[in-house]
């Protein structure tokens, strides 16, 4: 089932890197708006949002759509991650607040070498 929308974490990237991958996956180019440490833009009709630093060393990415290339969170971290070469974390699946509390920090880590692992990962 395809997710509403696609959120990974990103360790140590920058965003012309991330820009890149973008385009190069979504065929378009991004047009970046930056306050602060929040960028948004628009990719190929894809709201996007990219928060430096949301975790730690790990930037945020959320792509506000259905629409992408990707049907869930994993398999766009493990393309950010074969691309991008840096580790890539993103949630096991839809979660929502409503889920309740025990998988909260259960996350997937998709390392450089595609290789994928399940981890606990305190975010608060």
């Amino acid at each position: 089932m395809r997710q509403p929308d696609i959120e990974i974490y990103i360790k140590e990237s920058n965003r012309e890197a991330l820009s890149a991958w973008l385009s190069a996956a979504l065929g378009a180019p991004c047009q970046w708006q930056q306050k602060g440490r929040v960028s948004r833009c628009i990719c190929a009709n894809i709201p996007i949002v990219y928060f430096e630093q949301a975790v730690g060393k790990w930037h945020s990415l959320l792509l506000e759509s259905a629409d992408t290339p990707w049907s869930d969170d994993l398999q766009c971290a493990q393309a950010a991650a074969a691309y991008l070469q840096v580790n890539v974390r993103c949630a096991p699946g839809s979660w929502q607040e409503t889920d309740g509390e025990a998988d909260v920090d259960r996350w997937l880590q998709v390392s450089a070498d595609g290789s994928v692992e399940t981890i606990t990962w305190h975010t608060s």
